[in-house]
């Protein structure tokens, strides 16, 4: 133990944290392996553990199994703590512990904190995680409540229709996309009550954990003044991530008007494509077969999915944030201007610098991963195309070809999941060395950009 801990004393908090997940993807894999973890005569392997460890902890939503077929229920209730790990943050559940046993929570701790939900500053960190985890636990059973007495008209039995609505609400909330079901929400295509239950749970899980605070507060208020009450963190990323489902609603409905929706009634249509637009943020649960849309629409979806959901919530990709800084940095430059001013407040430089490593990087990492299995793999290049961003936007949707994947190829999904989990600067931080001051300049000079 105590060259366990010297080697950690070792490592930077962004290392610790992504060892924690790797941890806890290794316990995760053992759960699964139980015996009352799964129905007798399933195939399990080495692969299929990983994989489907991988995507619980990265609340992607993935499968090369059935996961109706493969888990018994023990193995349901094992599928959604680890959910939770994933969805929540690993270091929200360990304050939880450390308060549990009433361990001090010191400087290192808090910095792991900070690391896991992407915050800037220490203050107030132990009581934004209780909050988060009481929120969300709070969500998920009032989610689970309201879906399982609805699901009694669905199933013969309560404890079945329990079952299914506790499983629902978990997985809907941390955007995990993993159903027991069978076939994801299919079922319920024409029941519009249990979808929009569903697009609730999922927004509340990807609009991100420190918007939920601070509507929290606004409404506990007295005095309710949206500028002094709303950080620009919750303006902006409302603003983008309600933008993002309306353009998205608004292109699958252009795209799909003389295909998949033209024997459709208005209302058919709607929740088609309002639910699966939602479900592109982060969710991975469906409506209807999403390989059954055209090309272009599917195309326009995987873009979506690269997006993801906004940083400190449950999901991945480039985040909603990072998006917006992209968008407003280049029309702020078309229109002869250096600094991006919104909201009453002007964006950090540095924000402006990250973003586009983080984009950068994302799409050097997916195309790598597209070439390459478009070069293993038997399947169409769109299909490859939608399986990469929904990977790494930890969304789960998918054209089918997963679970037929090689291992070279299921592989290459585990690391951009395991990548859209951490995040892309967690990543690169992993491989960073230590900061070296810089003691000299050489003189600068001006290159040809463009």
């Amino acid at each position: 133990m105590a060259k366990i801990k010297e080697h950690l004393s070792h490592l930077s908090a962004v290392q610790i944290i992504v060892l924690y997940y790797v941890v806890a993807v290794i316990v995760a894999m053992v759960l699964f392996s139980l015996p009352i973890a799964r129905n007798p005569g399933t195939q399990w392997g080495f692969i299929e553990a990983l994989f489907t460890a991988v995507s619980a902890v990265s609340v992607t939503g993935l499968t090369v199994v059935s996961t109706a077929e493969t888990f018994s229920v023990p193995g349901t209730f094992i599928l959604a703590f680890v959910l939770q790990f994933g969805g929540i943050g690993i270091m929200t559940l360990g304050t939880f512990v450390w308060m549990l046993f009433r361990r001090k929570i010191g400087l290192r701790e808090r910095q792991l904190i900070m690391t896991d939900q992407n915050r800037g500053e220490m203050a107030g960190l132990v009581m934004v995680m209780k909050q988060i985890l009481i929120m969300i636990l709070a969500i998920e059973a009032i989610g689970a409540l309201i879906l399982s007495i609805h699901f009694l008209q669905y199933f013969p039995t309560g404890q079945e229709a329990f079952i299914q609505g506790f499983f629902a609400s978990v997985s809907a909330t941390t955007n995990a996309g993993f159903d027991i079901t069978g076939s994801s929400l299919e079922p319920f295509a024409h029941d519009y009550f249990v979808q929009f239950v569903n697009m609730i749970l999922l927004v509340l899980g990807a609009i991100g954990f420190p918007v939920l605070i601070e509507l929290k507060e606004f409404l506990t208020a007295k005095e309710k003044t949206f500028n002094k009450r709303f950080s620009l963190y919750t303006k902006l990323t409302t603003t983008t991530f309600g933008l993002l489902v309306l353009v998205g609603f608004l292109g699958i409905l252009l795209l799909e008007r003389n295909h998949f929706f033209l024997d459709k009634s208005w209302h058919e249509t709607f929740f088609y494509a309002l639910f699966q637009s939602v479900t592109t943020r982060n969710g991975g649960l469906a409506t209807m077969d999403v390989a059954e849309f055209y090309i272009p629409t599917q195309l326009f979806l995987s873009a979506l999915m690269f997006i993801g959901a906004s940083p400190s919530s449950v999901g991945g990709g480039i985040r909603t944030t990072t998006f917006a800084i992209i968008i407003l940095t280049i029309y702020t430059f078309a229109r002869g201007r250096s600094s991006i001013k919104i909201f009453g407040r002007e964006i950090d430089q540095e924000d402006m610098l990250k973003s586009f490593i983080v984009i950068s990087v994302a799409i050097m990492l997916t195309a790598s991963a597209v070439i390459f299995l478009a070069y293993i793999e038997p399947f169409p290049l769109t299909a490859i195309i939608f399986e990469v961003c929904s990977a790494f936007g930890t969304t789960g949707l998918s054209m089918g070809i997963t679970p037929d994947l090689s291992n070279a190829g299921k592989l290459t999904l585990i690391f951009l999941m395991f990548v859209g989990r951490i995040g892309v600067f967690a990543f690169l931080f992993i491989i960073r060395g230590k900061l070296a001051d810089e003691h000299y300049h050489y003189p600068k000079e001006r290159v040809i950009i463009g």
